[in-house]
């Protein structure tokens, strides 16, 4: 396992950067055109979110299955199917025009997504430990949010030209899928162990309370970050402001430069706060942040609020996932992050289905209940999750 204080020149680190990249690429890069997307296909907004929602589905099913399968014979093995099926339906999606089609081509690169968000967690894991972990998961979150803040700039510009543009961005997964083939150099579990006795060590370890609260903050993070910010967000910004494509593009990417902030200086933090103190104001922040969006009149004052989100991102999901990974062996590391993937993904689906549906009770009630979800978040882990 390596202690390496130069992180960024470290290549094996900068391989799993490219695979990041792809992960936060599935629905930031399209999200600012779901409103062209709407309008040209003749779809309502409701099924517009079936976009992201059948893009996460497969992860929910799969990520259990394909983390013990990284446990039992290998990483590399998992990871390098699963980028170039994400490249090769994902870039399908540029080249039709009928809905159903474009769901279905949506829904296998889900499939080939559904094992990238943990893997490449599970291998940072595997490669750092201690202070060095945590900074490593640091960078990846910045990385990450770096992404988030590109693509939907990057995705609204190319929906200037047509709706279909963003979804090429896709074919990128490729020679990344052959970096990680030739380039990166990990650890592998052994795998040895009889399954049934692999089976009943991973389970009886998720019999940890801490583990399972730390699974819930995770599908609350998701279903606001995904319901709110990328579901509802797009058309309040539309509705209000009129907003194009483009513009809605920038001001997502706000969320971005606040967890870039927020994560660049993560290892600082902890050494003045616990990661579970983190988690917690992570969930206040939430509130505040969408909270005050409900009251500013102004577009680029949004960002304030957003910004304020983002940070929020960077100080939680690296917190939860250092305190998943220090507590996992590496035989079993694969499948505990990919149950935490698939209760990301959860929420990812979840999220805009819940918004699809409540926005039917109109702005107000979106603003007034994701701010409420976050302070009872914030109660029963206040509560219930110890240090």
């Amino acid at each position: 396992m390596k202690e390496n204080n130069k992180l960024f020149c470290d290549r094996d680190l900068l391989v799993i950067f490219c695979v990041t990249l792809i992960v936060v690429q599935g629905v930031t890069s399209i999200a600012p055109a779901f409103p062209m997307i709407s309008q040209t296909l003749g779809v309502s907004k409701k099924q517009v979110g079936l976009l992201i929602t059948v893009f996460t589905l497969p992860g929910i099913f799969l990520a259990p299955l394909l983390g013990i399968l990284s446990d039992r014979i290998g990483r590399k093995k998992m990871l390098v199917p699963s980028l170039f099926l994400f490249g090769i339906s994902g870039t399908a999606c540029a080249f039709t025009e009928n809905f159903g089609l474009l769901l279905s081509l949506r829904f296998v690169q889900g499939l080939g997504a559904a094992a990238l968000g943990s893997l490449n967690l599970t291998i940072i894991g595997d490669l750092y430990s201690g202070e060095t972990r945590l900074r490593a998961l640091g960078y990846n979150s910045t990385v990450l949010s770096i992404g988030a803040a590109v693509y939907p700039a990057m995705g609204g510009a190319m929906a200037l030209l047509g709706w279909q543009y963003p979804f090429m961005l896709s074919i990128t997964a490729i020679p990344v899928g052959m970096a990680v083939l030739h380039i990166l150099d990990n650890p592998e579990p052994k795998g040895d162990e009889h399954i049934i006795e692999y089976l009943k060590n991973a389970l009886r370890g998720m019999k940890n309370p801490r583990i399972y609260l730390l699974f819930i903050g995770t599908l609350a993070t998701f279903i606001l970050l995904y319901g709110v910010l990328f579901s509802f967000f797009p058309f309040y910004l539309n509705e209000k402001f009129n907003a194009d494509s483009f513009l809605t593009g920038l001001l997502i990417s706000s969320v971005s430069i606040g967890t870039i902030v927020g994560s660049l200086n993560i290892a600082n933090l902890s050494g003045r706060f616990t990661s579970r103190r983190l988690i917690l104001v992570s969930f206040i922040l939430y509130a505040s942040a969408i909270i005050t969006t409900k009251f500013i009149s102004s577009f680029f004052a949004l960002s304030l609020p957003v910004f304020i989100y983002g940070f929020a991102n960077g100080i939680n999901i690296p917190a939860t996932q250092t305190l998943l990974a220090e507590r996992i062996p590496m035989e079993y590391r694969g499948a505990y992050m990919s149950v935490n993937s698939m209760i990301l993904r959860a929420g990812q689906t979840a999220g805009p289905l819940f918004i699809g549906a409540a926005m039917t009770m109109g702005n107000d009630f979106i603003f007034y209940t994701s701010a409420v979800f976050s302070v009872l978040v914030f109660t029963l882990l206040s509560i219930r999750l110890t240090d």
